[in-house]
């Protein structure tokens, strides 16, 4: 299969996902082309973080597709409403091209950063420990961190945690990058640190799925900003667009903070 003819690195189709009575998406649909950023705004309780989630089937949606590439995650109703994926082998493969990064930082506490960013593709993609060791290395040099490679995360602090996170998702080598509020857990200091790591991967030309706060930030290095609202796209173009000429009143409320 050549994977090459697709365009589209990730494409998300009428997604709907309930919690009990609550219908937090209510039919979403947005894609994104290899190379591009896409941000996602929107109050708490839009299903930013739930939309997000979808996309790598932590939260499995129990209507709608997501292709990531060529291949396609689909959902079945058990008996009783469970909802799981479809195709479970399917979704090891895919989950192994999709980078997460959460708001906090999930790291091991009692492996060194070293471990931590080796254990994935050691584990999972059977690459050696020497290849594993070289590329984490790069890597945490890459996310300003090549002097804590033999320190445990407590004695980080967090805007450090972070970034071994994002070194650690990079480690397994992504096609695509999704970040949950990656700096809502930090202290304000400590934001641009991680916000500066992840405008470097922009600017490799990285695919990346983001669903942030910072809008300055998103202004900056989004082709795309998706404004949510209520389960639903109430906004969706360029940061030009969106920031600048906002159509929505919705929007515009939510922007006004910043002008």
């Amino acid at each position: 299969m050549n994977h090459n003819q697709n365009p589209y690195a990730v494409q998300v189709s009428n997604v709907h996902k309930s919690f009990k009575d609550n219908e937090v998406l209510k039919g979403i649909s947005f894609s994104a082309k290899k190379g591009e950023v896409i941000s996602i705004i929107g109050a708490s309780g839009s299903g930013k973080s739930t939309l997000l989630r979808c996309i790598n089937h932590l939260v499995v949606p129990e209507q709608g597709e997501i292709h990531i590439g060529d291949d396609v995650l689909r959902s079945v109703v058990q008996r009783g409403g469970r909802v799981s994926t479809a195709d479970a082998k399917l979704l090891d493969r895919v989950r192994e091209r999709l980078g997460m990064v959460f708001q906090s930082f999930n790291l091991w506490s009692h492996r060194t950063v070293l471990q931590n960013v080796t254990e994935g593709p050691i584990h999972v993609k059977g690459v050696t420990r020497d290849e594993a060791n070289r590329y984490a290395l790069e890597l945490l040099a890459k996310v300003g961190l090549s002097d804590k490679t033999h320190a445990y995360p407590a004695q980080l602090s967090g805007g450090q945690q972070q970034r071994v996170a994002i070194a650690r998702a990079l480690a397994m080598d992504p096609d695509v990058m999704l970040f949950d509020e990656p700096t809502s857990a930090l202290d304000p200091e400590m934001v641009g640190e991680v916000l500066r790591v992840i405008r470097d991967l922009a600017l490799e030309g990285r695919t990346m799925i983001l669903v942030t706060h910072e809008m300055k930030f998103a202004r900056e290095v989004s082709n795309h900003v998706i404004f949510m609202h209520n389960g639903l796209t109430e906004e969706a173009g360029t940061p030009e667009d969106v920031f600048d000429k906002p159509k929505s009143e919705r929007l515009r409320q939510f922007l006004t903070p910043l002008h």
